[in-house]
């Protein structure tokens, strides 16, 4: 009778952390959501932005053409790869930058009242990605916690329960929200 009670009570807490596990994993799935339609906003910004641009800075074609290139390469980035994204991303951040220091270059673009809005919205999506990448990266730090913490990661190595990827950016220069200075 004992042992039954006994097996009983560790199949209640191991469905109670098998919960916990699911609940966590969901948030952070909705969270990596929450990234990505913040940077699908923002790819869908870049080429108004771009043709903006375009007719005021005819020459600088390079940067531009740089710029939908790595707005493509991003948005080609496998659906689960966070550190793939992160590196697309913060590479499109840096290219985003050097539109934006065009604008010191050409004053009549600088004045543009669609140009002055399109980097207003850029600017306020891009605190929207920070917002989005710091939840995405608490959520999974609470998964991972239940992954590799006694008892749950128990339970977690039986269902298969892996760590998730924090979205995380390597090269330091790239950490950098564009600055828009006008």
């Amino acid at each position: 009778m004992i042992g039954l009670a006994i097996a009983a009570v560790v199949v209640i807490y191991a469905i109670i952390i098998y919960n916990g596990l699911v609940r966590a994993r969901q948030v952070k799935e909705e969270a990596w959501s929450g990234i990505d339609v913040q940077l699908k906003r923002r790819a869908d910004l870049i080429p108004n932005l771009l043709e903006t641009v375009k007719g005021y800075a005819a020459h600088e074609k390079d940067t531009l053409e740089k710029v939908v290139e790595l707005r493509n390469r991003a948005q080609a980035v496998p659906a689960g790869d966070v550190a793939g994204r992160a590196a697309a991303e913060g590479m499109l951040s840096q290219a985003l930058g050097r539109i934006f220091a065009l604008a010191e270059a050409y004053p009549d673009l600088k004045a543009n009242e669609n140009f002055a809005e399109l980097q207003q919205t850029l600017e306020t999506t891009e605190g929207e990605i920070q917002m989005s990448r710091r939840y995405y990266n608490g959520a999974a730090r609470d998964l991972n916690v239940k992954v590799e913490s006694f008892p749950s990661n128990l339970v977690a190595s039986v269902f298969k329960f892996i760590k998730a990827p924090y979205f995380e950016i390597d090269n330091p220069a790239d950490r950098a929200v564009p600055t828009v200075k006008f």
